[in-house]
């Protein structure tokens, strides 16, 4: 990255402003010809954006006729379309996918051939090859599957493989694979599992393996349907160890088998997930003897796990417990997630101090993948910087450090800053991409699958809009992602403006990446009541991506994702006369979140990342996570429990440290946020708990 340019291109918002009339003109006219069918003449054009205002209401009709699986009225609707309409693609993709349990062949092979190379007819593939799965299809999947292109469906990558097995294929690497990565229970997992295991090609180990792996990641019904497989008598242990672990461990006499060793295992694990302190007892006192070596280590540090999630001060002493007990026998490989847990709890361990070694022995137990991971690049630099001091290779340490460092120092993100900062390396904006030809603009504009993005999105249909815009971005090189998104700035669609600029890797347009619409509201209001613009900034990117109308599963609405208690809280806190349904209205979203984010703020003394945390999960946790040791910022912000409010206030952060050099034209910095040493303070209850979003 290059230096900040004392002269940078406009921000997204005012060049949008400023577009000659003769261009909008060209782009409106050859949005016209893109969306043009036989029956479109009747629906108008409107600043270069069709307007099919006639057929909004029938396409909302049809969505919602899907969603009710009404057959006759989804055929209707179908039939009253306009021919040739862009989204006529939807109303028949909705239409067959409510009959598809009686579909034929047939008429599957007639849409394929009519909407060729769209999203839906890849999203239709999908949906086919579940059906055929469950119809037991296995020719028809063996022919359809290699067509899929997206591939994005585990169930139907179990099926597929079962399929290649029905006809002689070797699978057993790729679905041992497929099993262990599937997350919850699925028809096509668990039956290429259990078929795999009936021919003798997977063995009792693969289903115990599976079992453990759920049982650790706190899936429980998976645990069970995958231990299951091994008979009735091990899935009427696992639902009682499931239900009542305790009760369970407690009827568990004398010698035990290796299965029975298994189980104990599962219910240490599932009874440290409540109860920490109780399992680490009952391996004290007595399963730390009786289990296997391979069996202990991995209960000790599935109760390790859990005590790094409730941030105990002993979570490292019990990862230790495991190491120390995998010596005597064949060690059972532990889950990058479980790793990543003795990491961070040997950050925080021994009053903050934190113990290096143990948090690099951590770090190379990873995956590959996972240690590529920013994070772990850095905090292992930091291990080797430290250990260094006293080791006979120090200095050979300390060089990888500094090079593991400058690898992720140009990376836009929390790790990558941390990374300049530590090496005192000034962290730079990169140079503005060359601006976008006409004929690349014009490009993106007759790409048929963006315009149906965005006219689904401008009707309501946004998860629809969405998932076109992805697809249709698959194999688009740098400029092509970048045109894509400046048509996507341009219409103010802000969500998929950003996140489709951030795909580039060498051509970053920072006025996409960090846009700031409303930007004099946003100013005024921060300004009044003392705010940092670049942290509001920071903060409603990373809630709603400038979404007005967004809304999450929980029910936080607007621009800055407020809850309906947090916002009749703060109305009140602040003299603000307020109804329940302003909270979708722009100004007064904007002043209850910003009053909500400074309450926030002034009540954790001024720290970013705590007001930031409390402003995503409720004040009531960091409270309780600031308690314990005295931490740097970074160590406290990546011992977060949640991993949502973790990745949230790193990204926060990082953010407002770029939308602050935008700002103000200097360099972006992001130690100033990061603020002193983080640890314990009287609770204040001035502000009310908020539910995680």
């Amino acid at each position: 990255m290059t230096a900040l340019a004392p002269s940078r291109p406009k921000p997204v918002y005012e060049r949008a402003a400023h577009r000659r009339p003769a261009l909008r003109a060209v782009l409106g006219m050859l949005l016209t010809a893109c969306l043009a069918g036989p029956g479109s003449a009747q629906l108008p054009i409107v600043d270069g954006m069709l307007r099919a205002q006639s057929t909004d209401g029938l396409l909302l009709d049809a969505r919602e006729a899907f969603r009710r699986k009404d057959k006759d009225r989804l055929a209707a609707l179908r039939t009253a379309l306009p021919t040739g309409h862009p989204l006529a693609v939807w109303v028949d993709y909705w239409d067959l996918s409510n009959r598809l349990p009686t579909a034929l062949p047939e008429e599957i092979d007639a849409f394929y051939a009519r909407w060729s190379g769209t999203y839906l007819e890849d999203r239709l593939r999908n949906d086919w090859l579940l059906e055929l799965g469950r119809r037991r299809d296995w020719d028809r999947i063996a022919l359809d599957f290699p067509r899929f292109r997206m591939n994005d469906d585990r169930e139907v990558t179990c099926y597929a493989l079962l399929a290649d097995h029905v006809r002689g294929k070797p699978v057993v690497d790729a679905a041992r694979a497929a099993w262990l990565a599937q997350r919850e229970s699925d028809d096509g997992c668990t039956l290429l599992a259990s078929t795999l295991l009936d021919a003798g090609i997977l063995g009792a180990d693969d289903v115990w393996t599976k079992t453990r792996a759920s049982m650790e990641a706190g899936r429980a019904r998976a645990a069970r349907t995958a231990g299951g497989l091994l008979g009735p008598t091990v899935a009427t242990s696992l639902a009682q160890l499931t239900d009542s672990p305790a009760r369970f461990l407690a009827r568990r006499a004398g010698a035990i088998s290796r299965a029975e060793a298994e189980l104990t295992a599962l219910a240490l694990v599932r009874m440290a997930s409540n109860d920490p302190d109780a399992a680490a007892r009952a391996l004290t006192e007595r399963w730390d003897r009786a289990l296997p070596g391979d069996l202990a280590a991995w209960s000790w540090a599935g109760v390790a796990k859990q005590a790094a999630l409730k941030l105990a001060p002993d979570a490292a002493d019990l990862y230790q417990r495991a190491a120390l007990r995998s010596r005597t026998g064949s060690a059972l490989e532990l889950s990058d997630d479980s790793l990543a847990w003795k990491a961070r709890a040997a950050l925080r361990a021994d009053g903050g101090r934190s113990r290096w070694q143990q948090v690099m022995q951590a770090i190379d137990a990873m995956s590959a993948a996972e240690q590529r991971d920013p994070a772990w690049v850095f905090w292992k630099a930091r291990a080797l910087r430290a250990v260094a001091r006293d080791s006979q290779e120090g200095e050979s340490m300390r060089t990888l450090a500094t090079e593991m460092l400058r690898g992720i120092a140009g990376q836009m993100n929390f790790y990558g800053a941390l990374a300049a900062e530590s090496l005192r390396l000034p962290l730079a904006l990169p140079a503005a991409p060359v601006p976008l030809a006409p004929a690349e603009r014009v490009a993106a504009l007759k790409n048929p699958g963006l315009m149906r993005a965005l006219q689904l999105i401008a009707i309501g249909l946004r998860s629809e809009g969405v998932r076109e815009w992805n697809y249709t971005l698959r194999g688009m090189g740098e400029r092509e992602l970048l045109a894509a998104a400046q048509l996507a700035c341009d219409r103010e669609v802000w969500d998929r403006c950003i996140n489709t600029s951030e795909k580039t890797q060498n051509e970053v347009d920072m006025a996409q990446r960090f846009p700031m619409p409303f930007r004099a509201d946003v100013q005024a209001q921060a300004t009044e009541i003392g705010l940092d613009p670049a942290y509001v900034y920071g903060l409603i990117r990373q809630e709603s991506r400038f979404i007005m109308d967004a809304r999450s599963s929980v029910g936080a609405s607007g621009l800055m994702q407020i809850m309906p208690a947090t916002a009749r809280w703060t109305a009140k806190k602040i003299g603000l006369d307020y109804s329940p349904e302003l909270i979708a209205d722009r100004a007064t979203n904007l002043k209850l979140g910003t009053s909500y984010l400074k309450l926030v703020l002034d009540d954790f003394g001024g720290s970013q990342a705590l007001a930031a945390a409390a402003y995503n999960a409720g004040p009531g946790r960091p409270r309780r996570w600031r308690e314990g040791p005295v931490l740097e910022t970074a160590v406290w912000a990546e011992n977060i429990p949640f991993a949502e409010t973790r990745d949230y206030v790193k990204k926060v952060l990082s953010n407002a440290t770029y939308y602050a050099a935008l700002m103000s034209g200097r360099a972006p910095t992001l130690a100033p946020r990061l603020g002193g040493p983080i640890g314990p303070r009287e609770a204040s209850a001035t502000l009310p708990d908020k539910e995680l979003p």
